[in-house]
C-alpha cells in the first residue's frame, strides 16, 4: 500500500457543500455552548466563558484529528479494523475498573487522561462501525458463512454491548446495536438472521429496563412528566417550557431563561431545548434542516461508494449516516418529549470533547472516501434474476484482497 496522503487532495476536488454543512453546524455548536453555559460557569467555576474555551481547545484538538483520517487512506483504516476493536475492547473494560474509570453523575464511562477525560463509548463507535464494514465488505455478495460465523459475530459485539450496559451507556448501546444492524441489512445478510437478532435485542432491552427502577420510572415519567415535575419529571418539564417559551421565533440569542439554572446539562444533553428556546420552532426547523442535509450529503457519498464497487467504504459511510441520524433523532426526541429523558450528545452541538472529536473524526472519513472515489471511474452494474446487485468488476483499487 503507498502512502501519498497530499497527492490525492491536489489531483481531487472536494465536496464544497458537505463541508460547509459541517462546518455550519460546528458554528452553530460553539454558539450555542457559550450561550447555554455561560450562567452555570460563571457559577461554578467564576468563569462565564469556562465551557466555551475548553470548547474551542476541543475544537482544535478536533481539527488535528480530522486532519490526520483526512491524510491516512482507507486501506489502512481497514488493514487495522480488528486491532482498533481489540484496543477498544480493552479500554471499555478498563472504564470499569475502579481507579482507572472515572464516574461522572453515577456513570463510569471516562478515562482521565489529564488534560481531559475520553469517553470510550464515543470511540466504540467509530470501532465497531469501521471493523463491521470492513467484515461485510469481505463477505459482499456471498454473506456470511452460516450460524456459526453469524454467532461469533454476535458475541463480539454482545461483549461490546455488555460493557457499554455496566458502566452504564444505554443510549451508546443503541446507537452502535442499531448501527451495526443497519449495516448487516445494507449489506446484504439473509432475513433469516433478522429475526432473532431483533428478538434478542428487544428482550435485552425490556431486560435492562425491568432491572433497572430508575429506568423504569423515566419510562413512567414519560408518559406524563407534570404527574412529578418536581422529581423524575423535572427535567423534561423544564426543557418543554423551554421550547414554549421559544414559540415561532424564540427570545434571541442569550436571552434564554432555563439555562438559569431550571434546565440540568443545558449546554449538553439537552442543548437542543436552549436553542428552541432562543431561536424558536423556525430556528429550530433549520438546525433539523441542516442536519438533514447533512445526511443526504452522506448518503450521496454512500452511493458513490457503491457506484465504485468499494464496499467497504459504502458500508461505513452508510453506518455514518444512520449513526448520526440516531444520535439526532434520539437527543431531539428526548428534549422534545417524544422519547424517555436518555442522555446522548447532539453531534457538533453539545458541549464534551470526546462526542465532537469522534463527531468530526467520522465526517472527516466521509470527505476521505469522496476523495478517494473521485479517483476511481464508476462501474457498470448489473442485475441478476435474483435482484441481488452485483458488480461486473471485483472491489476497488486500494482495497485488500
Amino acid at each position: 500500500m503507498r502512502l501519498q496522503p497530499l497527492a490525492i487532495y491536489s489531483r481531487t476536488s472536494v465536496d464544497g457543500l458537505l463541508i460547509c454543512l459541517w462546518l455550519a453546524l460546528l458554528s452553530v455548536g460553539l454558539i450555542m455552548v457559550a450561550s447555554a453555559s455561560i450562567a452555570f460557569a460563571s457559577a461554578f467555576y467564576d468563569d462565564s466563558w469556562y465551557f466555551l474555551k475548553r470548547h474551542l481547545v476541543f475544537l482544535v484538538i478536533s481539527a488535528v484529528g480530522s486532519a490526520v483520517v483526512l491524510l491516512l487512506p482507507s486501506a489502512l483504516w481497514r488493514r487495522f479494523s480488528l486491532p482498533l476493536l481489540i484496543a477498544t475492547i480493552v479500554l471499555l473494560a478498563a472504564v470499569l475498573i475502579p481507579g482507572v474509570g472515572k464516574q461522572v453523575n453515577g456513570s463510569q464511562r471516562w478515562i482521565n487522561f489529564g488534560f481531559f477525560a475520553v469517553q470510550i463509548s464515543e470511540v466504540a463507535k467509530f470501532a465497531v462501525l469501521i471493523f463491521w464494514a470492513n467484515y461485510f465488505a469481505k463477505r459482499y455478495p456471498q454473506g456470511l458463512s452460516g450460524w456459526r460465523e453469524f454467532g461469533r459475530l454476535l458475541i463480539l459485539l454482545g461483549l461490546v454491548l455488555l460493557l457499554l450496559v455496566l458502566e452504564p451507556d444505554f443510549g451508546s448501546t443503541v446507537v452502535i446495536a442499531t448501527t451495526a444492524i443497519a449495516v448487516m441489512f445494507i449489506a446484504g445478510l439473509k432475513l433469516r438472521y433478522f429475526f432473532p437478532l431483533v428478538l434478542g435485542a428487544v428482550m435485552v432491552m425490556a431486560a435492562i429496563a425491568i432491572m433497572s427502577p430508575y429506568r423504569l420510572k423515566r419510562l413512567a415519567t414519560f408518559r406524563d412528566p407534570w404527574a412529578d415535575q418536581f422529581n423524575a419529571g423535572y427535567q423534561l418539564t423544564q426543557s418543554l417550557i423551554a421550547f414554549g417559551r421559544g414559540e415561532w421565533f424564540g427570545t434571541g440569542l442569550g436571552n434564554s431563561l432555563q439555562k438559569l439554572f431550571y434546565l440540568p446539562e443545558a449546554h449538553t444533553d439537552f442543548i437542543f431545548a436552549i436553542y428552541a428556546e432562543e431561536f424558536g420552532m423556525l430556528g429550530g426547523a433549520l438546525l433539523i434542516g441542516l442536519f438533514g442535509a447533512l445526511i443526504l450529503r452522506i448518503l450521496t457519498v454512500y452511493r458513490t461508494c457503491l457506484g465504485r464497487g468499494n464496499h467497504f467504504l459504502a458500508f461505513a459511510v452508510f453506518g455514518i449516516a444512520v449513526l448520526f441520524s440516531l444520535q439526532i433523532f434520539i437527543n431531539v426526541g428526548v428534549a422534545s418529549g417524544l422519547l424517555p429523558t436518555k442522555g446522548l450528545t447532539l453531534p457538533f452541538i453539545s458541549y464534551g470533547g470526546s462526542s465532537l472529536i469522534v463527531s468530526c473524526a467520522l465526517m472527516a472519513f466521509v470527505v476521505r472516501a469522496d476523495v478517494e472515489m473521485r479517483e476511481v471511474p464508476e462501474k457498470k452494474i448489473s442485475v441478476t434474476n435474483s435482484s441481488r446487485v452485483r458488480h461486473s468488476v471485483p472491489d476497488a483499487v486500494g482495497e485488500p484482497v
